[in-house]
């Protein structure tokens, strides 16, 4: 009898302890739904994922589906869509996201998660995002800008960043109070090199690629960078992400310009 109790409390600490043993400073989840242009990505971010929570003490959960947001999302201080758009949700999971948002929990939006399609169906998540998606280019190489240095997400870049990836345009947008980050440089690169077919003009000298925002009762985070599988073995682009992840999750990190 005592060693049937044995095990019974064995098997009931065994199922408790992930959520007991956790020390992180929060947790974060990660949604990397694998699609048709953004697969191979995956498993080499997943390891680099885990091994930035290792380093910044923060406790992770790595989806490969949305079936979380069928269940209690109120445990995650952020949400990481992983070139994840907001298409892959059901309408009862948008909904769960929503009531994430209105209670104040944060959102990070890389890459393809700043893509929605059908334009229109989901007014509010591409609020959210705070801009809408026009075309991308090849990828290129180019040079991105630091438009605001207070942003955790600067915080280990150079002023001048030399980096290769599809530079999405966008319309304007749409909504008050986006806080561009970072910009690209079209003079760097060609921004009407696309597939035959298609055409591509650029933005001109305001071009957004990671901006911030306060909306709907949360914090979001969009980086439009993170396309090529090998921006998940580099160092910093991997701090780029974690300082936007910093803030998405704890509002912390955020220098305010000196006044004169």
């Amino acid at each position: 009898m005592k060693t049937l109790v044995a095990l019974l409390v064995l098997c009931i600490a065994s199922w408790v302890a992930p959520d007991a043993r956790a020390q992180g400073q929060f947790r974060v989840l990660v949604v990397a739904v694998p699609n048709r242009y953004h697969h191979d990505y995956a498993v080499v971010a997943q390891p680099r994922f885990e091994q930035m929570a290792r380093q910044h003490g923060f406790d992770l959960d790595w989806a490969w589906n949305t079936a979380h947001f069928e269940g209690d999302l109120s445990p995650y201080a952020a949400i990481v869509l992983l070139n994840t758009p907001g298409d892959e949700l059901a309408p009862a999971q948008r909904d769960t996201l929503e009531r994430y948002v209105r209670a104040g929990g944060g959102v990070v939006a890389v890459h393809r998660a700043l893509i929605f399609n059908p334009p229109g169906d989901w007014p509010w998540f591409e609020r959210l995002i705070g801009r809408a998606f026009r075309i991308h280019p090849m990828v290129q190489t180019a040079a991105v800008r630091i438009e605001d240095p207070g942003f955790p997400a600067t915080f280990a870049l150079p002023r001048r960043w030399i980096w290769s990836d599809e530079w999405y345009e966008f319309g304007p947008p749409l909504v008050e109070g986006l806080r561009t980050v970072l910009s690209v440089d079209e003079t760097s690169y060609d921004p009407t090199r696309i597939w035959p077919g298609q055409v591509a003009h650029g933005m001109g000298d305001a071009h957004p690629v990671a901006w911030y925002h306060g909306y709907d009762g949360g914090r979001v985070f969009a980086t439009a960078l993170g396309h090529p599988p090998a921006a998940y073995d580099d160092a910093t682009y991997l701090q780029h992400l974690y300082g936007g992840i910093w803030w998405a999750a704890t509002g912390r990190g955020v220098i305010a310009p000196a006044r004169d």
